[in-house]
């Protein structure tokens, strides 16, 4: 890979490392959801190169996860799916989070330079 393109996938990394670290454990209702996905697609979107970040965060899921009468779980990989496209001197990396396996797998999709 060109130092370009490593460089566009690294910082597609550090966007991912941040957005699940920092909202991991946040505390969710299946009423609060919506408000949560725009904060953190807003909170990501901030960071230098990227251009885009879609949060979607499944109510159902959040409504199963909820095992007290507090009406609240705590946010997990489990429970969303993340997309963000990362845009660095020409090279675009678009980026995936879902479930695989029973595991929150976050890749790569597709790497292509300006006019691909």
């Amino acid at each position: 890979m060109p130092p370009t393109t490593e460089q566009a996938c690294f910082e597609a990394g550090i966007k991912f490392g941040s957005l699940y670290h920092q909202f991991a454990g946040t505390p969710v209702s299946p009423d609060s959801t919506r408000s949560l996905e725009t904060a953190m697609a807003e909170a990501i979107e901030n960071q230098p190169f990227c251009e885009s970040v879609a949060v979607a965060i499944d109510d159902d899921r959040v409504a199963d996860a909820i095992d007290h009468d507090n009406g609240y779980t705590e946010l997990t990989g489990s429970l969303m799916t993340v997309e963000m496209r990362i845009a660095y001197e020409g090279v675009t990396a678009r980026t995936r989070m879902e479930m695989e396996d029973g595991y929150p797998l976050m890749k790569l999709v597709a790497v292509a330079e300006a006019g691909e």
